[in-house]
């Protein structure tokens, strides 16, 4: 198996716009997607990410932060999760229940695992 991000993108926080009911039903279906992926033993992590942030810029040791890039797009969350191949992660990322309820785009990205870099938990 190997490892692949997906980098959930909206406009904004869609969840903000949503009545309490709706969200409280996208929260459901959200889990649900995310039970089924922990029973097949298909996700290593998953989490929303705060609306609040910066762009780190740098070049050659110099530093400027800023806004995010000039779109209202933004990462709002990610899934970190296991599949077989490319075309597998994506079936896993079209089930995602974002889709029902707002635009959304998601990036799904292999994770190179680099000789001499070592993750957190090796």
């Amino acid at each position: 198996m190997k490892e692949f991000m997906l980098l959930i993108r909206t406009e904004g926080d869609y969840c903000a716009e949503m009545l309490p009911e709706n969200y409280q039903e996208h929260i459901r279906k959200v889990g649900n997607y995310i039970a089924k992926l922990v029973q097949e033993g298909r996700l290593k992590g998953a989490q929303p990410l705060e609306m609040e942030g910066t762009m780190i810029h740098g070049n050659k040791g110099v530093f400027k932060d800023g806004p995010f890039i000039e779109s209202k797009e933004m990462i709002v969350g990610y899934f970190h999760i296991l599949a077989k191949d490319l075309s597998e992660a994506i079936e896993i990322a079209k089930a995602n229940p974002i889709f029902q309820d707002t635009e959304a785009r998601i990036e799904v990205r292999a994770i190179k695992h680099e000789p001499g870099i070592l993750a957190a938990n090796a």
